[in-house]
């Protein structure tokens, strides 16, 4: 390193220092690429984490201009050079990787990258990206390529590093998921156990009441009293359970705060996009708020879990003196018509439940292969 060994190693420690800060993933992934670029003094750096389905899931880069990256349009694609990291799992330095065979062209609006240095991150035998760099600022021979064998085993630490912090982050924000689902399974038990002890009372102190009421009507009268005390006792079992469900989150912050910081989450621990917009949202009665909500995270749920969805697009904005709920998904779509024939609602009945219990309805657009829409309208207050 042209710099000598004290400042790299300096710079070398200052860019794992700075990985090691963050725990959000998307933070994390920016700061490998600019440290990378930074420490090896190239004009672009990038990092591709590969989604399942021949693309990018997420994909960084550090050089190009906010401008700029609009004018290049979607995100590439697994091929070229880019498959060759992810596939083949070895580092890649070429002259100038226009002239490689493997090159396929990018976009009008792209950058011109010429000498280009690129290897994956691995975490054991998985390849969770690819980093690579591109037009190294140094003097350089025409048809030479400006990266060093040197600068290829400093991008190997920088990689190796990179993995466990990417790890780190994405194993804090599933620790974080699943700790409320921890919560809300503890709840459930709660709620289980301390409901169903009173049901079971009532029922059998309303059979002793039946029994008794032919030839002991003061003794049945006296059950029939304990039959409207436990229910009472049952109900304000219910109410208590309900209000310790109700996001905390929901109280101090409404529903497109909420919305919004669970889809920030989603999206970063899902290989699928996840966005959301809503703005100008006056709030709502509580009870409306809630359920769209909950109906947002069940249709998320659906999206994320069981349509293989490669973007899932959720927006809550004003209509009247309401709002609408809408979540799309691109996903393999469904039968809704054929869903309730079998018996297999994915939540439906339930969703419907929650919008007709707060006088909203629920609207379900969808056909295989087709994605699926899910709008929710409540009234307001």
């Amino acid at each position: 390193m042209s710099q000598g060994p004290r400042s790299g190693l300096a710079a070398v420690s200052s860019a794992l220092l700075a990985m090691s800060r963050h725990l959000e993933v998307r933070d994390v992934l920016k700061t490998i690429v600019a440290s990378a670029r930074e420490l090896l003094d190239a004009q672009y750096a990038a990092l591709g984490v590969p989604d399942d389905h021949g693309g990018f899931a997420q994909f960084v880069v550090d050089g190009v201009s906010e401008e700029q990256w609009r004018a290049i349009g979607p995100l590439p694609r697994q091929h070229g050079i880019l498959a060759a990291m992810l596939h083949e799992a070895k580092a890649e330095r070429l002259a100038d990787v226009r002239k490689d065979p493997r090159f396929e062209g990018w976009p009008d609006a792209h950058p011109d990258l010429v000498d280009f240095l690129g290897l994956p991150i691995r975490d054991g035998e998985e390849i969770i990206g690819a980093l690579f760099l591109a037009n190294k600022r140094c003097p350089k021979p025409e048809g030479s390529c400006g990266f060093t064998q040197e600068d290829e085993e400093l991008l190997a630490i920088l990689a190796q590093h990179a993995a466990i912090a990417l790890t780190n982050a994405r194993l804090y924000e599933r620790s974080r998921e699943l700790t409320i689902a921890e919560e809300r399974s503890r709840l459930a038990h709660e709620l289980h156990d301390a409901v169903s002890q009173k049901l079971f009372s009532l029922r059998l102190t309303a059979q002793a009441a039946a029994a008794l009421v032919d030839r002991d009507p003061a003794r049945a009268k006296d059950e029939l009293h304990q039959v409207a005390s436990l229910a009472a006792e049952a109900a304000d079992e219910l109410r208590a359970a309900v209000v310790e469900l109700r996001p905390a989150a929901l109280e101090e912050d409404g529903l497109v705060a909420t919305l919004r910081t669970q889809i920030q989450v989603l999206d970063r621990a899902h290989t699928a996009r996840v966005t959301f917009t809503g703005a100008g949202l006056r709030a709502l009665p509580a009870a409306q708020e809630e359920a769209m909500l909950r109906v947002a995270q069940e249709a998320l749920h659906n999206a994320l879990r069981h349509s293989g969805a490669a973007r899932v697009d959720v927006s809550v904005k004003r209509r009247g003196c309401g709002a609408v709920l809408r979540v799309t998904d691109d996903g393999s779509g469904f039968d809704p018509t054929a869903v309730r024939r079998a018996g297999r609602h994915l939540g439906l009945v339930s969703m419907r439940d929650r919008a007709g219990g707060v006088g909203g309805s629920l609207t379900v657009e969808s056909a295989p292969g087709k994605g699926t829409t899910i709008e929710m309208e409540v009234p307001g207050g």
